[in-house]
């Protein structure tokens, strides 16, 4: 070796590079106190100004991951089915009842279901991610079955011989108690759930990765 190598110069070097979509990455991962009132995206939302506010060397970005990142990639695919997915719900009330205006009163009770999905998030204290879609899906469903099953009892009331009045207030009292029973039964079936490790209301982390180009 002293016949081939002059001197050798010992340094310090990386010795793992990772890399994400082929640039060189650091990321940067933090688990908040679980026992905080703080949520992943309270968190984000004060974190990521100062973050994006650094000057960072030619060549270098910032990209969020963490839950922010994998919220981001489940609802993508959710709106951009949702549009064609309403749609065809529309088309079905509107055939089903042959009318316009019926379908639009069913309709009208689906921002409804905001007033009850606000409250029980701002009771728990949790951020409307992609669990809290999901049920706000499946609740404006459950809403339009049971505005499709109300009205159509009142078809039925109407066509018996009653007045509108009577045919509303006696429809509502008769379909009270599927309706009622039909929603316990769902929350009921859902409350395992609520110990499962797909819902993340405790435990999240968050990610902040830094990249540049490889050298």
């Amino acid at each position: 070796m002293d016949q081939i190598v002059g001197s050798f110069d010992v340094v310090w070097e990386d010795s793992l590079i990772v890399r994400r979509d082929r640039k060189r990455t650091l990321t940067l991962m933090t688990d908040p106190d679980l026992f905080a009132d703080d949520t992943a995206a309270a968190l984000l939302s004060r974190l990521k100004p100062k973050i994006e506010a650094l000057e960072l060397p030619p060549g270098y970005s910032v990209e969020w991951g963490g839950e922010d990142e994998s919220s981001r990639d489940a609802q993508a695919p959710i709106f951009k089915a949702m549009p064609l997915g309403f749609l065809a719900m529309f088309l079905i009330t509107l055939v089903l009842f042959n009318s316009v205006r019926k379908p639009l009163v069913i309709w009208a009770t689906v921002p409804l279901a905001i007033t009850g999905v606000t409250l029980g998030l701002l009771a728990l204290n949790l951020p409307f991610g992609f669990m809290a879609m999901l049920g706000f899906l499946s609740l404006s469903g459950m809403l339009l079955k049971n505005g499709i099953v109300l009205l159509d009892q009142i078809n039925l009331e109407l066509d018996a011989g009653k007045d509108p009045y009577a045919a509303v207030f006696d429809s509502a009292v008769s379909r009270v108690r599927p309706v009622c029973m039909a929603a316990i039964t769902t929350i009921l079936g859902m409350i395992p759930l609520l110990f499962d490790d797909f819902l993340p209301v405790w435990r999240w982390s968050s990610a902040l990765a830094w990249g540049s180009q490889p050298s």
